[in-house]
């Protein structure tokens, strides 16, 4: 009894060493610095260009005015608007077609790195437009920071899952979505009147994308790559040690390497699949589906046509133009604190309920929402309560579906399919992306107070799918999530793990032996069998 009293205790104690260790300084540092130069940067630019919307109009007439000598048509000034803000998305959708030869050749953490290039570059065109006097520098900045915005929102959950312990790879994958809270907040922050809001100021909300860019660049290239990256894609055993001994802040990591070899061996070989491959692979059927799903609902889901034209809809619900900046920065401040509450809870309350829980709020604040716009010009006091339905859809959304669809995409899938799978999901959130910020402003001036109803619908959507299709993934190796999938995918786990990894030609024997010998004290064997 004595014995098993001692035992219950020293695992207790182990488990609190164990919550210790997992969150490393290595690990933390990482995650901040990969998320401040990349997940910051894509809520800074969803939110960086509602402020100064008004003076960037006026220099678009301006210039024309100059070089064809009468003002541009209110029709065509709205078309450039629109296409400033939503080629930012298109930009978003080349990044996240290429970024999968770009982690497979350079790795996770230096994909990061890499791409603070595209975030440079692009703050230098939009920051200088003014000054060159052309709008056409102020549109390819923004396709370029888009681009860079697609790579780092698909490479930053790849690099955070490979890195983090199972125990709390959900708090760190929102990570993620708390810095895109807090990059939407800091745009809004920044554009106030009193800061860079003014029209002979604006150019430098554009060139602070600069700052975070230089932060990632100096530091991240000293924390170590993805381990996992290291050990199952280049084969290099004494690196990945090094890796998960930074990241887990502890010297016995032979457990952990274990366990990914033990990984690589039910997968046969670690051969990176394409996307086509992926879609036709039977054992991750609804894994897609269920990828695509969240991501389309993501964007679809109307959050972004609040961050894009918060000013127009507080606008409508009879808000002064002077107080709009300032209400709109609640708006910043609801999400970043939403996102917080998740990453904490994420891992207690698990991701389903999140998730579901999520889109259902948002069903409930946009029917308000609807009925608040429509009859608030006979009630005084109804344009407060839509604007407290708009910070309740905010947080609803940040809660769950704000940061949970880049965890599962990372949960999902094995090594090798993973960045194929980030392809995919990152195709689907981006051109949801432009359709919304293209098409929102004709669906409001063509529905008015019932446009939010659409928004609804497709939450409703989403959710009950999810409700009756996503397991809850919560502290479950990849290997174990493939599981909970098998029986709806119609395979058998036998047949699921050959799906997964098929080692044409050669016996499972072989193939173990191979991989074994590849991996050698760091080193990569060549022509060993």
């Amino acid at each position: 009894m004595e014995n098993k009293q001692q035992s219950n205790g020293m695992t207790k104690e182990n488990n609190a060493v164990k919550k210790k260790v997992n969150w490393s300084g290595s690990l933390i540092l990482a995650s901040l610095t990969g998320a401040f130069g990349s997940s910051f940067l894509y809520g800074y630019n969803l939110s960086v260009v509602n402020a100064p919307a008004v003076y960037i109009k006026k220099f678009y007439n301006e210039t024309w005015e100059r070089r064809y000598g009468f003002s541009v048509d209110e029709g065509t000034l709205t078309l450039l608007w629109s296409i400033t803000v939503s080629i930012f998305a298109i930009g978003g959708l080349v990044g996240a077609i290429i970024v999968t030869p770009i982690v497979k050749f350079f790795g996770r953490k230096c994909t990061l790195v890499l791409n603070n290039v595209f975030a440079v570059a692009a703050a230098l065109l939009m920051s200088l437009s003014l000054l060159a006097g052309s709008f056409e520098m102020l549109i390819l900045g923004r396709i370029i920071m888009g681009v860079d915005a697609g790579i780092s929102l698909s490479a930053l959950p790849m690099y955070l899952s490979e890195i983090s312990p199972k125990e709390i790879r959900g708090s760190l994958g929102q990570v993620t979505a708390i810095f895109i809270c807090i990059g939407v907040f800091t745009g809004q922050v920044l554009g106030l009147p009193e800061i860079f809001g003014q029209e002979s100021r604006w150019p430098f909300l554009f060139g602070a994308i600069i700052v975070p860019s230089l932060i990632q660049a100096v530091i991240l290239p000293f924390l170590p790559e993805s381990p996992r990256f290291l050990l199952l894609e280049k084969h290099n055993r004494s690196k990945a040690e090094k890796a998960f001994q930074r990241f887990l802040g502890k010297d016995d990591v032979s457990h952990e390497i274990e366990e990914v070899l033990a990984e690589s061996r039910v997968q046969r070989n670690t051969k990176l699949v394409s996307v086509v491959e992926l879609l036709r692979t039977r054992a991750v059927r609804w894994q897609i589906m269920t990828v695509i799903v969240t991501m389309g609902c993501y964007q679809l889901c109307g959050l972004n046509a609040i961050w894009y034209y918060t000013n127009n809809i507080f606008s409508e619900s009879g808000i002064d133009r002077e107080t709009i900046p300032y209400v709109t920065l609640s708006t910043g401040a609801v999400e970043t604190l939403a996102a917080v509450f998740s990453g904490l809870v994420i891992e207690r309350l698990g991701r389903r309920p999140l998730l579901i829980g999520g889109f259902g709020l948002m069903i409930v604040f946009f029917a308000v929402l609807t009925v608040s716009l429509t009859l608030q010009s006979t009630v005084h006091w109804l344009p407060y309560l839509s604007i407290f339905c708009i910070l309740a859809i905010i947080a609803s959304f940040c809660i769950g579906p704000g940061g949970i669809p880049f965890v599962l995409t990372g949960e999902f899938f094995q090594q090798s399919q993973r960045p194929a799978a980030f392809m995919i999901a990152g195709t689907v959130n981006w051109l949801s992306n432009f359709a919304v910020g293209l098409l929102f402003p004709f669906i409001q001036a063509g529905l008015q107070t019932y446009c939010f109803l659409v928004f609804a619908g497709i939450c409703f959507a989403g959710a009950s799918y999810l409700f009756f299709v996503l397991p809850e993934t919560k502290n479950k190796t990849f290997h174990e999530i493939s599981q909970a999938f098998a029986k709806r995918n119609k395979v058998t786990i036998e047949m699921q793990e050959m799906n997964h990894y098929t080692g044409e030609g050669k016996s499972r024997e072989e193939q173990e032996s191979n991989f074994t010998s590849s991996v050698d004290n760091g080193e990569t064997k060549k022509g060993i069998v």
